[in-house]
């Protein structure tokens, strides 16, 4: 009798936080499909999880084309028949206050922050609804609660998500569906600079950390959801 895996879907889940995410529920043994808009980087990271033996699929995809996410649903259905848990990783920012912050540069963190994560739940979700049963967990930002300089639009689009997210729990909880917000303050991403990053990872935490959250969630009782967690550092917010 065929094992029946659990599936996952992790945008942006070629490095950082999406990666450690995706070798987490790799080592418990789930079909786990990774997604980016680079497909070296997607490559790179196929072949260091295979160093471990560990098999994932990686499918390129912009979370901010609608046309993407779509193709990206239909294959992985294709191929398993559903998706158990879509985690929205996806994610970038620029440091810059908001009269630096070019029209641009706001609209592409709107549309993969927040969009991206919209068209990724609204995809996966009628699979979800006729299963009756799946988990959406969105790793928004402590930036979404606190103020930080030079990140308004990175926190408007993560306080946008925790919003959609709580609306959308409320209509999916009648289907057996979770809907999860997970808030981390400073993690060592390639997203923070290279300098930050060699004076401040001491006090920062590791994308392995944030993984075994999501994992724990992921395994939960039917019966109960995390709606919202919040993990900061031990040693609190960055000072740089």
């Amino acid at each position: 009798m065929k094992e029946d895996k659990k599936v996952i879907w992790i945008t942006g889940g070629s490095s950082g936080i999406g990666k450690a995410i995706a070798y987490n529920f790799a080592k418990i043994n789930c079909k786990v499909y990774i997604s980016g808009r680079r497909n070296s980087e997607l490559e790179r990271t196929i072949k260091e999880f295979a160093k471990e033996k560990l098999k994932i699929k990686a499918i390129p995809c912009n979370v901010a084309s609608e046309v993407n996410v779509s193709q990206v649903v239909k294959t992985i259905i294709s191929e398993e028949g559903k998706i158990d848990c879509l985690v929205n990783n996806a994610g970038v920012t620029v440091f810059k206050s908001v009269l630096d912050t070019s029209n641009r540069e706001a609209r592409e963190i709107i549309d993969i922050n927040l969009l991206g994560s919209i068209y990724c739940s609204k995809n996966v979700l009628p699979y979800m609804i006729e299963k009756k049963n799946g988990l959406i967990i969105n790793i928004s930002s402590y930036a979404a609660r606190k103020i930080y300089p030079k990140s308004a639009v990175y926190s408007a689009s993560k306080a946008g998500l925790i919003a959609f997210a709580d609306c959308l729990r409320e209509e999916v909880r009648e289907y057996g569906i979770k809907v999860v917000n997970i808030l981390p303050g400073p993690t060592e991403t390639p997203m923070w600079d290279k300098e930050i990053r060699k004076v401040a990872s001491d006090r920062m935490m590791k994308p392995d950390d944030i993984a075994h959250i999501v994992v724990s969630v992921f395994l939960q009782p039917n019966s109960l959801v995390s709606e919202e967690i919040v993990v900061r550092p031990i040693t609190g917010d960055l000072n740089v």
